[in-house]
């Protein structure tokens, strides 16, 4: 029979459990692979920026690919103002990439299968670049609830829509995240428990469906990374110029 298809994401316990007033901060599951996320991409930038070589090995080049990727969306999205974000913005993309990356290696943990890890990046988010805003512009921020050549009779509505709007930027950022990785790797192991109650003879078909469903997802990996990222860059030219 197969197993269940939700309990690949279950958080445990690994080592004692650590509590400081009733609030358990124990290491997990899923602290174990942000850490081994975090690690992956320390060792990848050391060993890619190590030897600057004119003709760059595999390393220095997804190194170097991964940075001006990064450094040609953060141009074309919010402008030379963001330079300075360059490194949050880079870590962010890495890590979420990383993390949705290794989640497809089998027994492995995908840690942005939880709401709770999505929610905290893009709430962190959401206070920085409105910080920023405030910090740019001051009350004038404010005009970006006001959009320009609105009728005067439909601007109270507007203005409501675009508060909602705006306050709603952590939820769908994070729901978009977590609900994409959690319905791939829900159908994988669905159709890989498929495989395995239906045996050699009938489960061809759905093997065919869980090779392609991986292949399906490993892109889905890298494209909720890259709409994360390309998200939070949208939110930070907002601030920074104010566009309304």
């Amino acid at each position: 029979m197969a197993t269940n298809p939700m309990h690949q994401f279950n958080v445990y316990r690994i080592g004692p459990e650590i509590k400081i007033s009733n609030i358990d901060i124990s290491f997990t599951n899923a602290s174990l692979f942000m850490a081994i996320s975090s690690l992956a991409i320390l060792i990848l930038l050391n060993l890619g920026t190590k030897k600057n070589s004119l003709i760059p090995n595999k390393i220095q080049l997804i190194a170097e690919l991964s940075y001006g990727f990064v450094s040609k969306m953060i141009s074309d999205t919010a402008g030379s103002k963001a330079k300075p974000y360059f490194s949050f913005i880079f870590s962010l993309f890495m890590f979420v990439l990383f993390c949705n990356m290794f989640g497809m290696i089998p027994y492995a943990f995908t840690v942005t299968s939880h709401i709770i890890v999505t929610f905290v990046l893009a709430a962190f988010i959401f206070i920085a670049v409105t910080i920023i805003g405030f910090i740019k512009h001051g009350f004038g921020y404010l005009k970006l609830f006001v959009p320009s050549g609105v009728p005067i009779i439909l601007l109270p509505l507007i203005v409501i829509i675009e508060i909602i709007s705006y306050l709603s930027r952590p939820i769908s950022l994070s729901v978009r995240l977590f609900a994409n990785m959690m319905a791939g790797h829900t159908m994988m192991k669905v159709f890989g428990g498929f495989v395995i109650s239906l045996g050699i003879v009938g489960g061809w078909l759905p093997l065919s469906f869980s090779v392609a469903l991986t292949g399906l997802e490993i892109l889905v990996a890298f494209l909720q990374a890259y709409v994360f990222a390309i998200l939070t860059c949208i939110y930070l030219n907002d601030a920074l110029n104010l566009h309304h």
